[in-house]
């Protein structure tokens, strides 16, 4: 028997959608201005550290829309985080 669609996975995925490429202008500005000065350092490790958090959650419970979400994010994150570390190297 094929499996129904879950209206509910709707919200779930539209909300993975949102907060994901939430961070996307974030991303490009830090790698085109070469400059992460105004990104805390400290609310991208909590935040990454979430992050992986919600990864672990999503496994566990295999929820396709919370991994999705948060994998493609903590990408994102850690890109910002590796692009504040060189930048930051670089301007001193």
């Amino acid at each position: 028997m094929a499996s129904q669609f879950n209206y509910i996975d709707l919200f779930g995925f539209s909300a993975a959608l949102l907060t994901t490429i939430a961070f996307i202008p974030q991303l490009y500005k830090t790698w085109q201005t070469k400059s992460a000065e105004d990104v805390s350092l400290i609310m991208l490790i909590l935040f990454i550290t979430g992050l992986i958090c919600w990864i672990i959650y999503g496994l566990k419970i295999h929820s396709i829309p919370i991994l999705v979400a948060n994998i493609i994010t903590f990408i994102f994150n850690f890109l910002i985080l590796i692009l504040k570390i060189t930048y930051r190297n670089n301007n001193q």
